[in-house]
């Protein structure tokens, strides 16, 4: 099993305002991977509150025939996607049971919770050229470092800056 985590932050490590706005991301940002990303992933794993602020664009559903699973402790109805709750080890070992092989981890909470697991194989980080000073961090606490290999940086005309990692997984001190 796979896990990746694709997410764009300000420069200064924020991925959403304290109110979970994102009104400082580009509007229109080039191709940036993302496209690549769902090619090789069959499954979104979704925090609540991220999966929350995407019904909130509108539109068509974006996520065509993927598998959709929403962690939370409360019930999820939504025709595209199913509700699961747990720790994420038992979430993993669920997924995997059912045929997953590679999960795409996206929303705050969710992403600290896999890496502290050590789930997380690799990070896909986009850095937004904004500072905003105060918001939801990428990364919270950590009860041990997790080391990471770099893979490659590429930049973007619209000042976009993406950065690629391993995760080496460490024995737990």
């Amino acid at each position: 099993m796979i896990a990746t985590v694709f997410v764009g932050a300000s420069v200064d490590g924020f991925i959403a305002r304290r109110d979970g706005g994102l009104d400082w991301l580009p509007q229109e940002p080039e191709p940036h991977g993302y496209e690549e990303l769902m090619a090789e992933i069959d499954t979104i794993v979704f925090g609540r509150h991220t999966f929350e602020t995407v019904l909130g664009f509108g539109g068509a559903w974006p996520y065509g025939g993927k598998r959709v699973v929403v962690l939370s402790s409360r019930p999820v109805e939504h025709e595209h996607a199913e509700h699961m709750s747990g720790e994420p080890g038992e979430i993993v070992a669920k997924l995997e049971a059912s045929g997953a092989t590679h999960l795409y981890v996206d929303g705050g909470i969710t992403v600290q919770r896999f890496l502290r697991a050590g789930l997380i194989q690799r990070l896909i980080v986009t850095r937004v050229p904004v500072l905003l000073g105060d918001g939801i961090p990428l990364f919270g606490s950590l009860p041990h470092d997790v080391r990471l290999r770099h893979v490659m940086t590429r930049s973007f005309p619209s000042g976009l800056v993406q950065s690629q990692y391993e995760v080496v997984h460490q024995p737990m001190p």
